[in-house]
């Protein structure tokens, strides 16, 4: 059972880099895929060396047949509560009847425990799952990695290279804000799947970046520093989303409706980590802002 690792989610961006990962590093990976998976993404992974085991979630018996001789599940799921709560529940259930001791949820994000009910619906969807993984007879691991740099790509109000701005609110222009790259987090991830002495929460970032971090990092970038905008209190944005939200009741069925990713850049400026667990694995390497930002 040592070190056979069972990733869900592995055709992903994240859950497949996962899997290179745990390979690299000696580990047996089976991968959970559902039947209209696309072919391409389960044949990469079947060449990276991952056994692939199709499963319906529903069904229980399979389900646990699955989990047999698992030393982790990994969950890379991503969705609404059919999937993060529904879907990884059934695979929760699962692992405990089949005896795998260890669990790490679908929890890539900012540190939802620092945050309010209502402050972020998808974070919220997390929360209602860690209270079922926490009352059940398993040992879970969430992994917070703040955001992804990716969306700094994205041209969104905290960096806008279109309109050379950048977003902070009332009185957190120093405030440093949480980025993690995909790879960074599949390394990290993978590391942690295959230590059996984790703690409850394991905090990382590829590197932590102020609204004033940012216009110096764009003066090296863009030979100027982009301006920076107040954009009023966090009261004033959290009354925003909470508008958006009601006046939008179809993006309930959305996983990234317009209110959901202006909830993810309130997230990114009311809660960060005070301190990383980045050292944990010393042969690990992390990506500077810089690097991210090259990228643009």
């Amino acid at each position: 059972m040592k070190n056979t690792i069972l990733v869900a989610g592995a055709t992903g961006n994240l859950g497949e880099k996962i899997c290179r990962e745990l390979i690299k590093r000696g580990a047996t990976v089976r991968a959970i895929v559902r039947n209209e998976s696309e072919p391409a993404k389960v044949e990469a992974l079947q060449k990276l060396g991952v056994s692939i085991i199709k499963a319906n979630f529903a069904d229980a018996s399979h389900l646990e047949a699955t989990c047999s001789d698992i030393s982790c599940v990994v969950s890379a799921l991503a969705g609404l509560h059919d999937v993060i709560v529904t879907a990884q529940s059934q695979l929760l259930n699962a692992a405990v009847q089949a005896g795998v001791p260890r669990f790490i949820p679908s929890d890539f994000c900012t540190d939802y425990t620092q945050l309010s009910e209502g402050d972020n619906r998808n974070f919220d969807l997390r929360k209602t799952f860690k209270n079922l993984v926490d009352n059940s007879a398993i040992k879970p691991t969430s992994i917070f990695n703040g955001a992804f740099s990716y969306v700094l790509q994205y041209g969104i109000p905290l960096f806008n290279p279109k309109d050379h701005t950048i977003a902070y609110y009332e009185g957190k222009q120093d405030w440093k804000i949480d980025f993690t790259t995909l790879d960074d987090t599949a390394a990290f991830t993978a590391a942690a799947a295959l230590d059996d002495e984790t703690p409850r929460y394991l905090r990382i970032a590829s590197f932590q970046v102020s609204p004033h971090d940012l216009a110096s990092l764009s003066q090296q970038l863009y030979g100027e520093a982009f301006r920076l905008v107040n954009s009023g209190t966090m009261e004033q944005f959290s009354a925003y989303n909470q508008k958006l939200r009601a006046e939008n009741p179809e993006g309930e069925k959305e996983l990234y409706p317009r209110w959901q990713q202006a909830q993810y850049l309130y997230s990114m400026f009311a809660a960060h980590h005070t301190g990383l667990d980045n050292n944990r694995y010393p042969d690990l390497s992390w990506s500077s802002a810089n690097e991210a930002l090259q990228q643009i």
